[in-house]
Formats: structure tokens, sequence, C-alpha cells
């Protein structure tokens, strides 16, 4: 995505005059044409069902990333696919019956109308379609109950919280039950603490809808708490993609590696995030000891470690009790992140 004037002809004689040039040089020379190289070679796929976050820090070209994919601003150059079918070579017509159809959108700032009811103000994208009151009234109803506001019905947004008119917000774009969702940034308004169980009200909803998910934040926590897989940008270029735990785990560069800091790995990240193959043991045979499970924290297995002195690796079984990885005390401290853990390094062997 560039911004300037006749972006798109300076971007297509860049890359026709030196195909094989680089994006830094182009993007440095769009540059010394007054441009602006917001977002470039940027490429992602999100699965169905899939909760996928874009983070970054401010002016990293997470949110132009999002509105570009939605097409609430046109792409310079480039292809957005949903099922196969290109956004960008749609009518203005097909791009209307998309957003009414397959497509929702939350936004940090929840656009109520003040003068309509919750239940009118979710029931508006229903009443633009033409449904019949009682039957867009009836559908308002059962996601003003799934998102947690029933009894607030006949309230206006003024007699609301800052958390429940964002759940307004997420029952309005929730009614026309749309196959992907996009969201920028829909909790970072609000208080920490109302943050917090929004976010957990959140993965509960997506347990019960599996909607494939979009989702903006500039905020590592709420990143992993909500991903199942992370695209970190900066500079308007995607540096890193994976789950939760490789990120932490494995980050790329120093930049990365900066954003998960200070996260507490220990009570975040879990045996299984870490865990080596059975067939990665030493001499190939299963550690053992006193089993690790695989959904324990970190902190937990280190516990483990530490109360059961002489063991430099202990098995991790699921619930049938079959032996799927293994942990030794030296990687479980690496993760963790800790130079000296109380006893730990003492069965690390």
């Amino acid at each position: 995505m560039v911004f300037g004037d006749d972006a798109g002809r300076a971007l297509a004689a860049e890359q026709d005059a030196a195909p094989r040039k680089g994006r830094d040089a182009i993007a440095e020379s769009l540059r010394a044409q007054g441009l602006v190289p917001a977002v470039r070679d940027v490429s992602f796929d999100v699965k169905r069902g899939e909760l996928f976050v874009i983070m970054g820090l401010s002016g990293s070209g997470k949110s132009t990333v999002i509105r570009c994919v939605s097409r609430l601003i046109e792409p310079t150059a480039g292809r957005v696919a949903i099922g196969g079918e290109d956004l960008l070579k749609a009518s203005k017509k097909r791009l209307i019956e998309l957003r009414r159809t397959r497509i929702g959108m939350v936004f940090q700032h929840f656009g109520l109308f003040p003068h309509m009811t919750v239940a009118e103000n979710v029931a508006f994208p229903l009443r633009v379609q033409g449904v019949r009151t009682d039957e867009r009234l009836g559908r308002a109803g059962e996601v003003i109950e799934l998102v947690g506001l029933s009894g607030k019905e006949a309230a206006y947004p003024r007699e609301l919280s800052g958390g429940q008119r964002q759940r307004v917000g997420i029952a309005r774009s929730l009614v026309m039950n749309p196959d992907i969702w996009f969201l920028d940034e829909p909790f970072s308004a609000l208080d920490p603490l109302i943050r917090r169980q929004l976010q957990d009200e959140f993965l509960s909803l997506q347990a019960e809808l599996n909607k494939s998910i979009a989702f903006i934040t500039h905020d590592i926590a709420e990143a992993l708490k909500l991903a199942d897989r992370i695209a970190i940008m900066r500079d308007g270029v995607i540096v890193q993609v994976g789950t939760p735990a490789e990120i932490v785990l494995n980050p790329v560069d120093a930049y990365v590696a900066e954003f998960a800091s200070e996260v507490p790995k220990g009570r975040l990240m879990t045996v299984e995030d870490m865990m080596a193959p059975v067939r990665d043991a030493a001499n190939g045979t299963t550690p053992s000891g006193p089993a690790l499970a695989p959904a324990m924290s970190l902190e937990e297995a280190l516990t483990r470690f530490v109360s059961e002195t002489g063991h430099g690796a202990l098995p991790v079984e699921d619930g049938d009790g079959n032996t799927v990885g293994t942990v030794s005390a030296d990687a479980l401290v690496r993760a963790i992140g800790t130079s000296r853990a109380e006893g730990a390094d003492d069965g690390a062997g």
C-alpha cells in the first residue's frame, strides 16, 4: 500500500524498471518521489476458524493492512482472496453484498447510534437489508444474549459502560452471522480490568462460533492470550509469523524478542509448547520419573523438577497415559529464561 498522488502508476513504474530491485530499494525510491510506502510485501492466510492476530507498534502498518484487506481503503497493488474470490476485483455492489453477508467488522470506537436502543443498534444491519421488524429484533435478541447483555435491550448507549458498549458493537457485527471477522483494537480504549474480562468472554464466544478472525492489537499480552497465530509487523513489513509459543521462545530478531521480553514465560507457556518428541530423548529411551501433563505451565513443570531431584528429563503423558514427549530440566530453564532455578540444575545431568 502506497499513499500519495498517482501511487499505483509510480509503484508499477518502479517494478517494471527494475524487476529484481528489492522492496527496500523500491520503498526508498518512492519516498524520494514524495510518496509513502505504508505496507510492503505483506502476505498471510487466515485458516477457517483461526484467530489470527496482527500486531506491532504504532505506525507499523497493522491497521492499514486490515483496512486494505476489508477494502475500507483501496490497496495500491496485490490480491485479497476470500474463499478464492478476489475482493479487489469485486464490483461495488458485490462488495456491499459481501460486507452484509460474509464480513463483520469491529473497531476501537464503537460507532453506536445514540438515539437507538441496544436492540435497535444491534438490529440495524438487518434493518438496512429490509428484514421484518419482528424477525430482526428476534435475531438481535439472540446475539445480545450471546454477548452477555440480556436485560439491556431497551437501554441507550449513554446508559451503558464502555465494556457494555463494546459488547453492543460486537453483537451488531455478529447479527449478520459473518464467516470472517475483522477487529481493529476493539478493546484498547477500555480499562485494564474490563479489557481482560472482555478478552475472556471473546475467547468463549470464539470457541462457540468458530469464526475466521483477523485481530489487530499493539499489546503482546493480548496477542499471546487470544491468538492461534501471530504476525508481528515493523515499518510496513511482516517480520515473523508464528504461534504464541514460537514468537516467545524463538523470536527471529531483537525486535520480536523485545516484544516478548517482559512476558512471564513460565506462567504463559505450557509443557506442550516446548516438549521434544519421544524419539529425540537421549539414547532413544523414554526418561523415567513422574510424568508431566501437556497443559502444565512451565513454572509448574519446574517445580516438579525441583521436588524430583535426580531426573535430567521427565516424560510427558496425555490424559490416557500415553507418552507424547519429553522435557529436560536444562531446556525448561532456558525456555523460562531463568539463569538459576533452585535445585533444577542439580538434576539436569
